[in-house]
């Protein structure tokens, strides 16, 4: 014991305590203690759940719910814990890393596409539209088309000039509609178009069925009303909540705030929150007393495009982060004169947090494990009709 200080010890303590993220946990709990072996973390472990062979058992009093301890061991940590107060330890919060769990779908999608095309000769395909040669939509759909052919999915890349008009865009989708062999359709968005065109009424056009993003009336319909058996799930915010839920939290209950009111992410986050019974407010650019209301969120999902909006201070003490920015900002330091950061600032946010989302790495995989889930599913339900 003499070995870790108590800093150490109660970081370790603190991870034993949070549900585990498979390997990620033995990674964050060997940083913690700082430990050179994994001999060292099984002897900590072993200190902090095992009880001392036929003596007397008793708990300790910590702010998070603890296992007893033999009174040996209470007596060497309550010296150190008296003399300090525990709300002014720090401990970092652990990663939702989207990688890993996304890593962990697309395997099972995998999985299931092969056995659907085993069983009845149907390839799910994926057909992305593109309108005009926007650099970032680029990266977007090279990293959808790899992702798919990863698992099985067959994608289709739709490239349409700028200059094409609205009607011709919608000729291009009902085309797909009508292609049997075509069970996904998304429009990459934004539209790097030189005419008008109403992007709701592109999305619309995408039948119900095909529309692998979620974006169709019909579905955002669905999913306010809480009816998600009936729909496609956007795929973004069902990315969301699949990391809320791996890391252990308990939605139903729990005060969410969802930083953001846009159809894609905010509007249906907040909804499919609902609908998992948490108490969901939903803030945006004229929300009064932001840093409060945000400081009553047990869980945090904030979309709202801004460079490191959200401050520490503004985080409530363990609380689960959701960071869906992506946003570009100058750094000198790297090759490039720039980096990629999210709407939290998250070297500060992860010191209050108890999870937090990584950015890069985190909400963006989730996304696209979404997509080719929801693609798979939509080519389930047309393989039934054959």
């Amino acid at each position: 014991m003499r070995c870790f200080d108590r800093n150490r010890l109660l970081k370790c303590w603190f991870f034993l305590r949070v549900p585990p993220l498979q390997q990620q946990q033995q990674r964050q709990l060997l940083q913690a203690v700082g430990a050179a072996s994994c001999r060292r973390a099984s002897f900590i472990r072993s200190i902090c759940t095992a009880s001392a062979t036929g003596r007397r058992q008793k708990s300790l009093s910590f702010p998070f719910k603890s296992r007893p301890l033999s009174i040996p061991l209470q007596r060497r940590l309550s010296g150190h814990i008296a003399r300090e107060k525990m709300e002014n330890v720090q401990v970092s919060g652990q990663l939702l890393d989207g990688k890993i769990v996304a890593g962990e779908i697309q395997n099972e999608i995998a999985r299931k596409a092969a056995l659907l095309k085993d069983a009845t000769g149907v390839v799910p395909c994926l057909a992305i539209v593109q309108v005009g040669d926007k650099s970032d939509s680029n990266v977007y759909i090279r990293m959808k088309v790899k992702a798919a052919g990863d698992v099985g999915i067959a994608a289709r890349h739709v490239k349409l000039p700028a200059d094409i008009t609205e009607d011709q865009l919608l000729d291009e989708v009902e085309s797909l509609n009508r292609d049997s062999t075509v069970h996904g359709i998304i429009v990459q968005l934004p539209l790097e178009c030189t005419q008008k065109i109403d992007a709701s009424k592109v999305t619309d056009t995408i039948l119900p069925t095909k529309d692998v993003d979620g974006l169709h009336t019909i579905n955002a319909g669905h999913v306010a009303r809480g009816e998600f058996d009936k729909c496609t799930l956007p795929c973004t915010p069902n990315g969301c909540l699949e990391l809320i839920k791996r890391s252990g939290h308990k939605v139903a209950g729990s005060r969410a705030v969802v930083i953001g009111r846009s159809k894609i992410v905010g509007g249906p986050m907040a909804e499919m929150l609902m609908w998992n019974n948490a108490t969901v407010t939903i803030c945006h650019s004229r929300t009064a007393n932001l840093p409060q209301v945000v400081g009553e969120a047990d869980i945090l999902v904030v979309a709202i495009g801004r460079a490191n909006f959200v401050e520490p201070e503004w985080i409530k003490p363990g609380a689960v982060v959701i960071d869906c920015g992506i946003n570009v900002v100058p750094d000198d330091k790297l090759k490039s004169g720039r980096r990629i950061v999210g709407d939290v600032d998250f070297a500060g946010a992860r010191k209050v947090a108890s999870w937090i989302t990584p950015v890069p790495g985190g909400v963006g995989p989730m996304t696209v494990a979404m997509l080719l889930r929801n693609t798979l599913d939509c080519a389930t339900k047309f393989a039934k009709f054959l």
